[in-house]
């Protein structure tokens, strides 16, 4: 069985950003929106910025990856 990627959609991204306000660490904020920690790491590396995770900018960026 082959493990189908994903991407997160606009409203877990909007969840990893409340759950990291709220103090949850990546382990925590990845089974609570149902994805894997690595996920979790490489979409923080991506859109973490000066200004912290923002929800809006990372949905932004990844609709210009995807095309």
């Amino acid at each position: 069985m082959t493990k189908r990627y994903q991407q997160l959609t606009s409203e877990q991204r909007c969840q990893i950003s409340v759950l990291i306000k709220s103090g949850l660490s990546q382990r925590e904020i990845a089974a609570a929106i149902g994805v894997s920690q690595s996920t979790i790491s490489r979409e923080l590396a991506r859109n973490t910025g000066e200004r912290g995770y923002r929800h809006k900018q990372a949905q932004s960026k990844a609709a210009v990856r995807r095309n």
